[in-house]
């Protein structure tokens, strides 16, 4: 009855984040083309203006319509998170399900290659990759998905090794079908809800690294808005307008809990042991 109940509250906790999930990529996908103000345009009458009717999140030190700026701002970091996320989970994946069906010198390489990476901490492997690669956009990408490779790269090889020993498996590969096939549409269906769930998290993580390194100046550099450069923009005046960072960080703060609620209630619902205590 307590694991039924745990199942009833993944439900629930999914619902929420779906919801809030939701509201944030409606406005954020479409905020900037419904906003009557842009994102970028400078406006000197109104500098440092408080939230009001007109400006619902005030405007900062050139006059910019704060909101406009959030909305803008969190569709580029929400699109370099996902790209990133995505983009390690792809390669990760692939290589940590290649290397478990290999095995030998080849999975002894993958993971001495992940221990490698899990030496640095994300942000700082991430930090490192902006100072060799570069600033700008782009290279916030791929800084995010090589921290992240590691991290599908050995999940996708431990739950391989788990599936590689199941019936449907060894009678797939009795049949003589190739293990590209096997990996693909035996084993893969199998072990994505948990990547999914990875994924969803590391989205939310992955914004948090991209404001970071752009609210160092290693990012996504201005006028073009991210979270990251609002925040150090507001950083500069936060005395006079308390406003812009404030604001901006309870909107990041909502995005999160959102994305984390969604990895939360998809982790409660597709655990495999919790289905099987809630029986049919």
């Amino acid at each position: 009855m307590r694991r039924m109940l745990r199942l009833l509250a993944g439900a629930r906790t999914l619902s929420l984040g779906l919801l809030i999930t939701l509201v944030v990529l409606f406005g954020i996908l479409v905020g900037p083309w419904i906003t009557p103000f842009s994102a970028t345009e400078m406006d000197f009458i109104n500098v440092l203006t408080p939230p009001d009717g007109t400006h619902w999140l005030g405007t900062d030190s050139f006059g910019r319509d704060v909101l406009s700026r959030v909305l803008s701002g969190g569709q580029i970091s929400f699109l370099i998170s996902a790209v990133g996320v995505l983009s390690g989970a792809a390669i990760g994946t692939t290589l940590g399900m290649h290397a478990a069906w290999r095995g030998g010198n080849q999975e002894a390489l993958l993971m001495a290659f992940c221990d490698l990476l899990f030496a640095f901490p994300s942000f700082v492997l991430a930090l490192f990759m902006m100072v060799v690669l570069g600033f700008g956009m782009h290279n916030v990408m791929i800084a995010i998905a090589l921290a992240y490779l590691p991290i599908f790269a050995r999940l996708a090889r431990n739950l391989t090794r788990t599936m590689m020993h199941e019936p449907f498996v060894q009678a797939a590969r009795l049949m003589g079908q190739r293990p590209a096939r096997i990996l693909v549409f035996e084993i893969l269906p199998n072990i994505f809800s948990t990547l999914l769930v990875q994924a969803s998290v590391g989205i939310a993580f992955g914004i948090v690294m991209e404001a970071g390194l752009s609210f160092l100046g290693l990012g996504v550099q201005p006028p073009t808005p991210s979270l990251g450069v609002i925040l150090a923009d507001g950083r500069e005046y936060f005395q006079r307008a308390p406003w812009v960072l404030t604001l901006t960080g309870v909107v990041v703060s909502v995005a999160l809990l959102g994305l984390n609620l969604l990895g939360d209630g998809l982790r409660d619902l597709t655990d495999p042991r919790l289905r099987k205590a809630a029986g049919p």
